[in-house]
């Protein structure tokens, strides 16, 4: 059943009830609930979890760590580090989800008396995860065992080289597995293909994993005695990184995770983490941050460190107990992520020239990109296609380091796994919806046709049922802050969890024209005499954003967006940020 007739919009999709995908059992009785009822149900929160899911705590959510695979034994060996005073090394990945898990289980060691290293490598240098040189480092260094964290789970020569350097390893990780797993003291991951009851958490970013860790760690030495003269470190007070780590690796805001980053807002919101404070600073941040700044403020800051700066930056900006050191590492992550913009439009450019709307699998690559930004790139090249998206950045040697980003119902990790065992790969991997390569340019045509054999029926199964869903139809005056605020009471939002969507009109385009990086800004009318403002993001050479620019005055239309409050205005008020577009005569 379409909603206002819409069958084929301006973007050439049909308008469905969100609530229709749901079971006929789920629906009954639906029209009689109240909004943040109604937006609970159709994200699929069954009606007995409804209270839990209306303010997810981590009491509700949280499983017992030690469901997970090697978790008991990773917290007895952290636990007799902590007790022989051992050092500690911390392998971390260099985007937000690797800086966040890497500074968790460095702020928490320090409670506990250990003052642990973070060995973050290189991105253009060393490439993502642990090399046999960075572990045969580290112990020559002095430490006694390593925990890499968002990497690890397939560092099979890596993890040999350490064992030959007789030092322990544990990895926190949550990439997609291979059946065979490298040789470590313990491999704790919601994703290995051997993993029972643990398997249900495979959405957990990886600092989520870790958090976990952290509760078994303590938990194993409330055991042991040990705090019988010390307090108990507060894991609460690390939600806001959980969070932003979280949301930063775009993980699906399902059960726990949407606990960790509705309750590590309201952390986030006190400030007692030295860097996260400087960080909100450095966004310009005024108000309290939301999920969407998490994901698209202060995140691409801390990323920016691992894509075009220095790879520890993020790490050492969250762990620092320095004001002043704080203030001075976000600034410089501040100006980086400006830098990055720079570079990311240039290669932004280059790609969607050879984007190609014939492949179920858009695969692109080019000579010098900066290979910093090619995820970003990927994923802008996905939401304009329609389709998974890999951007491969070719160095002088001839080898490419390739970054993809999938569409819901399409394996992209799992692809790139099968291609890498079948050597089309030097190596690769990821989860469903991201994933990192390393190939030589030679291969790039044999791996785009493998990519298009394996996955162009997922694909066509994606796009087939493509619609936009809604979750109300409103007029223009009903888009207000109430509403907004109304709605807000269903998040977090985010993916898995998606932000409700209303269409608004009939309404006029009163003024329309094109701002900043082609960003399409008007202000329409409604019938009930209410005027709105309505954005259209990225949108200026998009058949939407030229419907919008040239309706004719007497034209109307109907939107279909997200409600957003506009903080720019000199007193909050609501906006629409325009996804799609129907002509309502």
């Amino acid at each position: 059943m379409t909603v206002l007739g819409v069958t084929s919009s301006i973007l050439g999709q049909p308008w469905r009830w969100r609530w229709r995908s749901l079971a006929a059992d789920a629906r009954d009785g639906f029209g009689g609930d109240d909004l943040v009822t109604q937006l609970l149900l159709a994200r699929g929160c069954p009606r007995e979890a409804l209270d839990a899911h209306r303010t997810p705590s981590i009491r509700a959510f949280m499983p017992d760590p030690s469901i997970f695979r090697d978790m008991d034994r990773a917290a007895d060996r952290l636990a007799d580090a902590v007790q022989a005073g051992e050092q500690v090394a911390i392998f971390g990945d260099y985007d937000v989800d690797g800086a966040t898990s890497a500074a968790l289980m460095i702020l928490v060691l320090r409670d506990l008396g250990i003052e642990a290293r973070a060995y973050i490598p290189d991105r253009l240098l060393e490439g993502y995860g642990p090399s046999g040189e960075a572990m045969v480092r580290l112990a020559g260094e002095g430490a006694s065992l390593i925990v890499t964290v968002d990497c690890g789970a397939q560092a099979f020569d890596a993890l040999d080289a350490a064992r030959d350097a007789k030092v322990d390893v544990i990895v926190i990780d949550h990439h997609k597995c291979s059946t065979a797993l490298p040789h470590a003291l313990a491999l704790v991951n919601p994703n290995r293909l051997d993993e029972d009851e643990g398997a249900a958490h495979g959405h957990l970013a990886a600092v989520g994993m870790c958090f976990l860790a952290a509760a078994a760690l303590v938990r194993t030495l409330r055991t042991r005695g040990f705090f019988e003269n010390r307090a108990e470190p507060k894991l609460i007070d690390l939600l806001d990184i959980v969070a932003l780590g979280t949301v930063a690796d775009v993980a699906q805001l399902r059960g726990l995770n949407r606990a960790f980053v509705a309750q590590g807002l309201k952390v986030m919101g006190a400030r007692r983490n030295i860097g996260v404070a400087a960080l909100i600073a450095a966004s310009r941040l005024t108000r309290n941050p939301t999920c969407t700044d998490l994901g698209f403020a202060l995140g691409p800051r801390i990323n920016a460190g691992g894509r075009i700066g220095r790879a520890d930056l993020g790490v050492r900006l969250l762990t620092t107990q320095d004001p002043d050191e704080a203030r001075g590492i976000a600034e410089e992550l501040d100006r980086l992520n400006e830098e990055r913009r720079a570079i990311e439009t240039a290669v932004q450019e280059a790609a969607d020239l050879l984007a190609s709307r014939e492949r179920s699998v858009s695969v692109v690559a080019g000579q010098g990109w900066h290979p910093g930004v090619i995820g970003i790139v990927a994923g802008r090249l996905k939401e304009k296609l329609g389709r998974p998206a890999i951007v491969i950045a070719i160095d002088e040697h001839g080898i490419g380091k390739g970054s993809g980003r999938s569409i819901p119902g399409v394996d992209l990790g799992a692809a790139v796994m099968a291609a890498r065992e079948q050597g089309l790969l030097v190596s690769g991997g990821g989860h469903a919806m991201a994933a990192g390569l390393t190939i030589a340019e030679a291969a790039i045509p044999a791996f785009a046709d493998f990519l298009e054999d394996r996955l162009a029926a997922a694909v066509s199964q994606s796009n087939d049922g493509r619609a936009l869903l809604l979750d109300a139809v409103l007029a223009a005056g009903g888009v207000n802050p109430a509403l907004v605020e109304s709605m807000d009471a269903g998040g977090p939002y985010g993916m898995g969890w998606p932000a409700p969507r209303v269409a608004m009109g009939p309404v006029r385009v009163i003024k329309a024209d094109v701002v900043g990086n082609g960003h399409v800004r008007t202000i329409v009318a409604g019938d009930d005499g209410r005027s709105v403002k309505a954005m259209a993001f990225r949108a200026a050479e998009t058949p939407l954003g030229q419907a919008l620019l040239g309706a004719a005055p007497h034209r109307k239309l109907w939107l279909a967006g997200r409600a957003k409050i506009d903080d720019w205005a000199s007193r909050p008020a609501a906006e629409l940020h325009v996804e799609d577009a129907a002509w309502a005569d």
